[in-house]
C-alpha cells in the first residue's frame, strides 16, 4: 500500500491501529484511537489485562471503567495473539525500557516485541516506537529487526517512526489527547504517516527533523527535571544545616515572574522516566567518547536522598531517646507519586528496605496500593498489605513519603508521637520534622 493509500485510510478513520503493550502508556492510547472511531486492537502478553479489557474493565485507577466499556462497545478489543498484527495499518510499540543492574539500557522488551511482530507485518504498515530510549534506537535497532523479520524494506513496504510518550498519570489538566505529541520518521513517507495518525487523535502534533531528534528531545525533557530536582534536593540538605526551610525558600523564589521555575525536593526519584531516562543518554554518550558528568552527578544526588531521609528519621527518634532499631515505623505512601497506584522505581520501597536493614519494624498505609506487587528490585515486599490508620499512636514514628490527597496528614500528625515529613504536607509542630 502506497503512502497515499495509508493517509487516505487514516483520514477516513478506516485504518486499523494496533497498540503493543497496554499499560500506563499503551492503554490511554488504545482508548483514544477507539474513541476517535478507529478500529483499535490492544496486544499484550498478560492474559489478565487482555481479559479485563475485553470485559470492559479498567486496571488503572485514573482511567474510568466507563471509558473502557464505551471503547469496547465501539469495537476496541485486546488479544495475546500476535498473528493478528497483520490486520493493522499502524502499530504502536509501548513497551518498558528499564535499566539493568549495571545502570545500562535494557532494550530487551523492544527487541522481543520487534521480533514478535515482524513476521506478521502487513505491506505498507506504519510502525511507531513510543518507548523512551537513546538517540539512534529506532534507526539502528528497531528498523533492522523489522526488515529482517518481515522481509520488507523501508519505503512503500514499511514505514517506521518514533513518537515518545508524554504521559503524566492522574494529571487532571493534561491527558494523552491534549499533550503536544512529538513525532519523527525514518523517511519522508514515515514522517507524513505518523503526523497524520497522531493528528487524528491529538490536539497538536509537533514534527521533528528525524527519529534521532525526537528520541533526544524526550531525554532532554526528563533530564531537565532530574537535574533540577537534584538541585533542590541538594539545597534542602544545605539549608537544613543552616536552619532554613527549603520550602519557604522555593515559595519566595517562585514569585520572580521570569527566569525561574519551581522544583520541589522529595525522598528520592520514582516513576518510569525520571530515575531511568538520564542514564540512557549517559550510556550512549560514552559510545561517542563523551562523559556526561553533570547528568551523572544529578543522578548521584537523587540516589542518596532515601539515605538522607532515614538519617533525619534517626535524628528525630534520637530526640525522643529511641533508636531506630526496634522502633515501629509507619510509612505513609508507597506509590511513586500522589494519587496513583504505580510503584515503578518508588523511593518508598528503598526507604522500607533501608529502615528494615537498620532493625526497624515497618508498616505502610497507602489508599491506592492495598498490597505491594512483585517488583524486580524489591521482591521481599511482594504481598505486603497496607494497614489502616487505626493505630497511629502505636508507632514510634510516622514517615510521609507520598502525600496522597485522600490522607488527612494533619490529623495523622496530631495523633503521631513524631512525624517526619518529606513532602511539606504536615503543619509545623513540636513533633514534626522535615526531611
Amino acid at each position: 500500500m502506497g503512502v497515499d493509500g495509508l493517509l487516505s485510510r487514516i483520514a477516513s478513520h478506516e485504518a486499523v491501529v494496533g497498540i503493543v503493550g497496554v499499560g500506563y502508556v499503551g492503554l490511554p492510547r488504545l482508548l483514544s484511537f477507539a474513541e476517535a472511531g478507529f478500529r483499535a486492537v490492544g496486544f499484550d502478553i498478560d492474559p489478565a489485562k487482555v481479559d479485563a479489557l475485553n470485559a470492559g474493565e479498567s486496571y488503572i485507577s485514573y482511567l474510568p471503567a466507563e471509558r473502557v466499556k464505551n471503547a469496547r462497545a465501539a469495537g476496541m478489543e485486546a488479544t495475546t495473539d500476535f498473528a493478528r498484527v497483520g490486520e493493522c495499518d499502524a502499530l504502536l510499540l509501548c513497551v518498558p525500557t528499564p535499566l539493568d543492574h549495571h545502570q545500562a539500557p535494557d532494550l530487551s522488551f523492544i527487541v522481543a516485541t520487534a521480533e514478535a511482530v515482524a513476521p506478521h507485518l502487513a505491506e505498507g504498515v506504519l510502525v511507531v516506537l513510543e518507548s523512551t530510549t537513546y538517540p539512534g534506537t529506532t534507526r539502528e535497532m528497531l528498523l533492522p529487526i523489522l526488515e529482517a523479520g518481515s522481509g520488507r524494506r523501508l519505503g512503500d513496504e514499511l514505514r517506521v517512526a518514533y513518537s515518545p510518550e508524554r504521559e503524566d498519570p492522574h494529571n487532571k489538566d493534561y491527558s494523552d489527547k491534549n499533550i503536544p505529541k512529538l513525532a519523527g520518521g525514518l523517511n519522508d513517507e514515515s514522517r507524513d504517516a505518523v503526523l497524520a495518525l497522531y493528528g487524528a487523535v491529538v490536539s497538536q502534533v509537533v514534527p521533528c527533523a528525524d527519529c534521532d531528534t525526537a528520541e533526544a528531545a524526550k531525554l532532554l525533557e526528563n533530564i531537565f527535571r532530574a537535574v533540577n530536582i537534584a538541585l533542590v534536593n541538594e539545597l534542602k540538605v544545605v539549608f537544613d544545616k543552616m536552619g532554613i526551610d527549603v520550602w519557604r525558600v522555593i515559595e519566595a523564589a517562585r514569585t520572580k515572574p521570569f527566569g525561574f521555575m519551581p522544583f520541589y525536593p522529595g525522598p528520592g526519584l520514582g516513576g518510569h522516566c525520571i530515575p531511568i531516562d538520564p542514564f540512557y543518554l549517559t550510556w550512549k554518550a560514552r559510545e561517542v567518547g563523551v562523559d556526561t558528568r553533570f547528568i551523572e552527578l544529578a543522578g548521584q544526588v537523587n540516589h542518596v536522598m532515601p539515605e538522607y531521609v532515614v538519617g533525619r528519621l534517626i535524628e528525630a527518634l534520637n530526640d525522643a531517646a529511641k533508636p531506630l532499631r526496634g522502633s515501629r515505623v509507619l510509612l505513609l505512601g508507597v506509590a511513586y507519586k500522589k494519587n496513583v497506584e504505580d510503584l515503578r522505581e518508588s523511593a518508598s520501597l528503598r526507604l522500607m528496605r533501608l529502615m528494615e536493614e537498620k532493625g526497624a519494624a515497618v508498616d505502610f498505609h497507602d489508599p491506592h496500593v492495598p498490597s505491594i506487587m512483585m517488583t524486580r528490585e524489591y521482591p521481599e515486599f511482594a504481598g505486603r498489605q497496607s494497614v489502616p490508620l487505626d493505630d497511629v499512636e502505636g508507632y514510634d514514628a510516622v514517615l510521609v513519603a507520598t502525600a496522597h490527597d485522600t490522607v488527612d496528614h494533619a490529623a495523622v500528625a496530631r495523633r503521631a508521637k513524631l512525624i517526619v515529613d518529606t513532602r511539606n504536607v504536615v503543619p509545623a509542630g513540636d513533633n514534626v520534622y522535615r526531611a
